[in-house]
């Protein structure tokens, strides 16, 4: 991910102060990384394991103007605290509200309460930092969100569960008065999930999860049984930033040589198309994509070869960085849905 990380400097400086700013008005400011591997095949999540409870958390924790220069800086020193990782580049998704701080990042004894900003960054790893260490624990993103994985087909809990539940809230739903331009119900569950022939769209990861839980198939508000056998609760509220990473990441390869950053320095044409397909979901023609990533002049051959267990030695390449210089989008160029 080659943009840089959007940040603003501390504004604990000489002389530099917020004016008038009501003790009322402060936020505790909570940094927060979704880091993704690769692990073989599988795309991974970086997770913290907590002593106390089943919950694991993304690497996060407050940024600290007394400590941190910027917020940059500040979000690499919460990760290597935690994980023990230095990330590389990093991309902003976005800043979440998670409601009111009771005990600010382990004060024992806080004055009063403050509402919780946090703010939350994308940072990739090549396979070989993707390893369990102290607290830290990696999980398949499919663990989290099953009915995203398009790999061997279409995920058995979408026709068998999901889709179901949907259907069953949807016509309970869909005689409410709506706003000339909203969706009803089933409008929306077309969209998301591409029903009735629509297609399916890998980047509406977002749409997805807010769908189940608003219909109450995943989430706090499950309906029991249903939401214990398609989600895994591990992440607690920290999936939905989950969710709008892995969007984010599904759209960010289709123009941007971000998949070299899951990598090792050389690999194979065969290794790479499963980088890409555990990233978008779908499998993809393998012809079709040798086509694309050459086409595209994305690889470049070396004069290494891995050899293989029963088959013919597989010639290794490397991302062709003359590619930048070439032209502004360099990406994998699928379009969405496309297997």
């Amino acid at each position: 991910m080659n943009s840089p990380m959007r940040h603003v400097e501390s504004v604990r400086q000489a002389g530099h102060a917020l004016p008038g700013l009501p003790a009322a008005e402060a936020v505790a400011l909570n940094l927060c990384a979704v880091i993704l591997a690769m692990r073989g095949d599988e795309p991974m999540v970086a997770l913290l394991k907590t002593a106390t409870s089943d919950i694991a958390t993304l690497p996060c924790g407050p940024f600290a103007p007394s400590e941190h220069g910027s917020l940059k800086d500040g979000l690499a020193s919460v990760v290597e605290r935690g994980t023990g990782l230095r990330i590389r580049t990093t991309q902003t998704l976005g800043t979440f509200g998670d409601g009111v701080l009771q005990q600010p990042f382990g004060d024992a004894t806080p004055q009063h309460t403050l509402p919780l900003v946090s703010l939350c960054y994308l940072s990739l790893l090549p396979p070989e930092k993707a390893e369990d260490r102290g607290a830290l624990t990696w999980a398949s993103w499919y663990d989290v969100f099953p009915w995203e994985d398009f790999r061997n087909g279409k995920p058995r809990c979408l026709s068998e569960q999901i889709e179901p539940a949907l259907e069953e809230w949807a016509r309970a739903g869909n005689d409410t008065v709506l706003a000339p331009t909203s969706l009803n119900r089933s409008q929306r569950m077309r969209i998301a999930f591409g029903a009735d022939g629509r297609g399916w769209d890998e980047e509406k990861v977002v749409e997805r999860y807010d769908l189940l839980c608003e219909a109450g198939v995943i989430g706090e508000g499950a309906k029991p049984g249903l939401g214990r056998a398609l989600w895994h609760p591990a992440l607690g509220h920290h999936a939905r930033v989950l969710a709008v990473a892995i969007a984010d990441l599904r759209r960010s390869i289709k123009s941007r040589p971000d998949v070299f950053e899951l990598m090792p320095e050389l690999f194979t044409l065969f290794e790479l198309q499963k980088t890409v397909e555990g990233i978008l979901g779908p499998h993809l023609h393998k012809q079709n994509f040798r086509r694309l990533v050459e086409g595209e002049g994305l690889v470049e051959q070396t004069s290494e070869y891995r050899q293989r267990t029963g088959g013919r030695p597989a010639r290794l390449y490397r991302f062709r960085r003359s590619v930048l210089l070439e032209r502004p989008a360099p990406g994998v160029r699928l379009k969405p849905g496309r297997a």
